[in-house]
């Protein structure tokens, strides 16, 4: 859509032309983008946070230099500044009114930054059963906290809509880079001078080029519009779905607020090495191993019958499969993730013995990994992409007209279906796992030697009965958090699934 064009000249005292511009960009949520929307109109479920704890010297962490930095990267991905704006519920759209000014975009930074002085506990804590810090006109926001004199907290906030983990951290990482760049707090305005005169300032880039960062369908290679070749990517999407079969799930309970935690463990460098260089001698890698730590936790957990298997659903990264964009304010703040599942036995030999639980172990770790190399190679990936966004921004709209219904008192349930008999098996996933790889290739500590990041601690506001396991290296440990609603389910089977994980990551099996 064309931005909406609107030029103010004024003059200062000293007769000298002041160029300032207002400018509305805007543009439809995806389907994918919707998913993720609608679900968190009311209470903020999958809003996102990263914290990082660090040590830094307290001159560079001044509110006027980081505000700085956050209006400079606000600039540079619009869609951390935009608001959504929703007509119906297929009219759903981001709105970004682009800063009059160097001073004004300073200003809408430092109105989205906040300090602190909670402890980091506090501050996820807050963050995650709290009332909701973002929302429609807020898509992002900055908290830092200070506790000691030389010890801060960051934690960033943003609704999953506008991005995914990959956003998350590569921006900490340019922010830390600017932060502790070396530069003086002038050289850093002139930086926020140049990338708004650049952008919004001048007249070369009045409408042609300028739009905000395109949403996922957007990006993915075109599809044949051919009849023919749309049944073929259906039928395709809805077979790769009929082999999903998962009959393991966690009880859960009703009647209770929802309240999530996120009990973590950090294993030490040393033992990370030892882990890293097993899993590679095992043909696999850490992130396929705890498909299977999560499965075999879940046997020595499980009361009641393993005869079906266990489903494990993951997040699957698109960007590698994109198509180019040159577009001004192209920028990786756009949410780029599909979903693949694993499936593994839930049965193991209770009587077996060390090395023949290991054998299994270490095999379910490969057919995980191969599932998921299967899942991310497809010659059919682009086409379930696309039937899978569809398929979960036509199930969004539908909930989210059902919800709103119940809320006005005029919802009306539909007739009962006539019962059909049917062999179809259950799909019914026991958890989800955010599996995000090595954070060190990612977070340039080097580029920012006056900071010393030393915790990082990511995840999102949880849906009741919500529940997501996290695993990744950062600073040269191993790190593995389990974000759960403790309000949704049996809590003593949560507690034994999470002694079991914890049990397993200590164990020789990954030794």
């Amino acid at each position: 859509m064309a931005p909406v064009l609107k030029r103010v000249d004024s003059r200062s005292s000293d007769d000298t032309l002041i160029e300032t511009v207002a400018r509305s960009l805007e543009r439809p949520l995806g389907d994918t983008e919707v998913s993720y929307f609608l679900p968190s109109r009311e209470s903020g479920v999958n809003d996102m946070y990263l914290h990082l704890g660090f040590r830094a010297p307290p001159e560079i962490m001044r509110r006027n230099r980081v505000s700085l930095v956050w209006a400079i990267l606000r600039l540079k991905h619009p869609l951390l500044a935009s608001r959504v704006e929703m007509h119906s519920y297929k009219d759903i759209r981001f709105v970004y009114m682009t800063p009059e000014s160097v001073l004004e975009a300073l200003e809408s930074a430092d109105a989205s930054l906040e300090y602190r002085s909670q402890t980091k506990d506090d501050l996820i804590d807050t963050y995650l059963n709290g009332p909701r810090t973002l929302a429609n006109e807020r898509l992002s926001y900055l908290i830092i906290s200070q506790v000691e004199e030389q010890e801060f907290d960051f934690l960033l906030c943003a609704t999953h809509f506008l991005g995914d983990g990959m956003a998350l951290h590569q921006f900490a990482n340019d922010f830390f880079s600017l932060l502790a760049s070396g530069r003086a707090d002038e050289d850093l305005e002139s930086m926020l001078t140049e990338e708004w005169y650049g952008r919004w300032g001048g007249n070369k880039h009045d409408s042609v080029g300028v739009s905000l960062p395109a949403s996922l369908e957007e990006r993915l290679p075109p599809m044949s519009p051919g009849r023919f070749c749309r049944a073929v990517s259906r039928v395709d999407y809805a077979k790769s779905q009929e082999k999903l079969i998962g009959g393991q799930s966690f009880p859960r309970r009703s009647g209770h607020p929802r309240k999530t935690v996120v009990p973590t463990i950090s294993i030490d460098p040393e033992r990370t090495k030892q882990i890293l260089k097993k899993c590679k001698a095992q043909s696999t890698s850490i992130s396929s191993a705890m498909f299977a730590i999560c499965n075999i936790a879940w046997a020595r957990t499980c009361n009641g019958s393993l005869e079906l298997p266990t489903m494990m659903y993951s997040a699957l990264n698109l960007r590698p499969v994109l198509t180019a964009s040159k577009a001004l304010n192209d920028s990786y703040w756009y949410l780029c993730i599909g979903y693949f599942n694993v499936v593994l036995p839930s049965f193991i030999p209770h009587s077996g013995s060390d090395a023949e639980i290991e054998k299994i172990f270490w095999h379910r770790a490969r057919v995980a990994k191969n599932q998921s190399a299967r899942a991310a190679k497809s010659a059919m990936l682009v086409s379930r992409s696309y039937e899978m966004a569809l398929e979960r921004g036509q199930r969004a709209r539908r909930f989210a007209r059902e919800d709103d219904e119940k809320a006005l008192g005029i919802w009306k349930a539909p007739p009962p279906s006539p019962p059909v008999a049917s062999n179809k098996p259950p799909s019914t996933a026991l958890i989800g796992l955010s599996l995000l790889g090595n954070l060190d290739g990612t977070y340039k500590h080097s580029a920012f030697p006056s900071v010393k990041l030393h915790t990082l601690t990511t995840g999102s506001r949880q849906r009741a009965a919500g529940m997501l396991l996290f695993a990744y290296t950062f600073v040269s440990r191993l790190w593995i958090s389990l974000g759960y609603d403790q309000g949704g389910f049996e809590p003593s089977t949560v507690e034994r699934f999470w002694g079991n994980v914890v049990s397993a990551v200590d164990s020789d099996l990954l030794a």
